[in-house]
């Protein structure tokens, strides 16, 4: 399912008016009257209430004068609040404002913060709020009195009902442009944007639908979006019928590097998880100091105890006998647990350099490229990265504050530099391609905020390459997967309190369900009939 951003949209609706011909006044009768159905099914019966749209001055104040005309015909009481003049309204817009004086429809026009200061009681008393003053091409932050306008709204705890995006949303990055409208739902048109997936954009957003205006499919492909959601749909297809005669060695054979003092939990689940997902044999790298420990906690996977500094972490010395354990392996995953020490460091830079074998980096394997990330430019094979923010940001010499504004464009752009798979973890993590294509996960809640989940995560990836996956579908397969798990114990324990271990035991059910399932799964979207 294709996520658009604001540039792209603008390219779809251009060519549909252009080259399609399909008037640009069509695509907004379109938009209003599908936005007007999906009102009256989120409020119900509101004849007997008081309605406001607060419109702006371009595309978006038009869309709300097609919605304001449609609860008039339903007898709804509405007024609309003009945030300009009536003179400065142009084109579509101009044309559904003028319609409205027809049907007796009260206009208020709050041009600047005097008007607003009028008018004020009388906007107080309004009881729901349609959303009509900015659209997806807001970059700038919002200021002057259009930003009280919007704050005076959210003071009013009333339900607000978002026209396209709620107004000062990013709709690329999901972040607030200084003041934005919380709405309670949002109709968007054509297609769900970024910004209304990611946080905090998903909670400004609220229960959001989407109408179909008219934008023909071979025109969205033409523009070819960038973003798509993971979705049920999309993931249920890699699943396939493992066949009869299988065995342990035809489901591969996984090599981890993993574990060190204090930290053996990381490798126990990170190996058990890449059996939970189906591969066949794992052998665990470790410091030998904690050997013992490990064959305590995991009795299906295989160790290997190597060489360790004097603080018991994975030694330099250790290099050549991992490059031989790498011998029939179909995967090599890096870092869960190993630590900082900086002999590690230097052995898991000389690994991934090395590796003939696909790669999944994950915590101090991440780490360990900190001010190196140059030798990713000269890998002998695919490379899955799992970062959280935190990682991230050490990676590309920033701050996590900064990874989280803007993580879609943080995850394209080193993935496409780099020529590696990126996973940007966290709410709604972000999986990013060296060919630029981004994919926003569906699955997932606040309970996997607990340590060992990364781990997890790691494992299943791992696991799936084991088997035969590409590196693209496994972090497609394994993300989605990893927060479908855990979506189930949320439904079935309750929303946090549950362990990564939990979530290990959930892994092979939640496959079940997805290799059996015959239902596409759009979480909290729709596609509105448009009549």
């Amino acid at each position: 399912m294709y996520l658009v951003t604001a540039s792209e949209i603008q390219k779809m609706d251009k060519l549909t008016i252009e080259s399609f011909g399909i008037p640009g006044r069509i695509l907004m009768e379109n938009a209003g009257r599908g936005a007007t159905e999906i009102f009256f099914e989120k409020f119900g019966d509101v004849t007997a209430k008081r309605v406001a749209v607060a419109a702006g001055r371009g595309n978006n104040g038009g869309d709300g004068f097609v919605i304001a005309r449609y609860l008039a015909w339903k007898q709804v009481k509405v007024t609309v609040y003009l945030l300009s003049k009536k003179t400065v309204i142009k084109g579509d817009a101009a044309a559904n404002l003028k319609l409205l004086d027809s049907l007796n429809i009260p206009v208020i026009e709050i041009d600047d913060k005097k008007a607003f200061a009028k008018h004020r009681t009388s906007m107080a008393h309004q009881e729901i709020w349609v959303d009509a003053i900015l659209g997806t091409g807001l970059r700038s932050q919002v200021k002057g009195y259009f930003r009280q306008i919007i704050e005076f709204i959210n003071s009013l705890n009333k339900p607000v009902f978002a026209v396209d995006i709620p107004s000062g949303l990013n709709a690329d990055t999901g972040q607030p442009c200084g003041a934005c409208i919380s709405a309670q739902a949002t109709a968007t048109f054509a297609f769900a944007k970024t910004g209304h997936i990611l946080f905090p954009g998903a909670d400004y957003t609220g229960s959001l639908e989407i109408v179909n205006i008219g934008i023909p499919h071979h025109i969205a492909e033409q523009v070819k979006p960038v973003h798509q959601l993971l979705t049920r749909g999309l993931v249920r297809n890699y699943f396939k019928p493992r066949a009869p005669d299988a065995h342990k060695g035809s489901t591969g054979h996984l090599l981890l590097l993993a574990g060190s003092p204090g930290k053996t939990g990381a490798a126990a689940m990170a190996a058990m998880s890449a059996m939970r997902a189906g591969a066949g044999l794992v052998t665990i790298g470790l410091p030998r100091g904690i050997n013992p420990v490990l064959e305590v906690l995991i009795l299906e996977a295989m160790t290997f105890p190597l060489p360790e500094t004097n603080e018991g972490m994975l030694d330099e010395a250790s290099f050549d006998q991992i490059i031989q354990l790498l011998s029939g392996k179909r995967c090599f995953a890096i870092g869960p647990g190993i630590g900082n020490a900086l002999e590690t460091k230097r052995l898991v830079r000389r690994i991934i350099q090395e590796s003939t074998v696909p790669l999944v980096i994950d915590a101090d394997g991440i780490n360990s490229l900190e001010g190196h990330t140059e030798i990713l430019h000269n890998l002998k094979a695919p490379v899955v990265l799992t970062p959280h923010p935190g990682e991230m940001a050490r990676l590309v010499n920033s701050t996590a504050g900064d990874i989280q504004k803007d993580r879609t464009g943080f995850a394209r752009d080193f993935a496409e530099k780099f020529n590696t798979h990126l996973i940007l973890k966290g709410a709604k993590t972000v999986i990013a391609h060296p060919d630029g294509s981004v994919f926003i996960n569906s699955t997932g809640n606040s309970g996997m905020a607990s340590g060992g989940m990364g781990d997890v995560l790691t494992g299943i990836i791992a696991g799936l390459i084991t088997q035969g996956y590409s590196s693209e579908a496994a972090a497609h397969a394994g993300v989605f997967l990893h927060g479908a798990a855990a979506d189930s114990l949320s439904e079935k324990t309750g929303p946090f309190g549950f362990l990564a271990s939990d979530v290990i035991s959930a892994i092979p059910g939640q496959i079940r369900h997805l290799a059996n399932s015959k239902l596409l799964s759009q979480p909290q979207m729709r596609v509105s009939r448009v009549v």
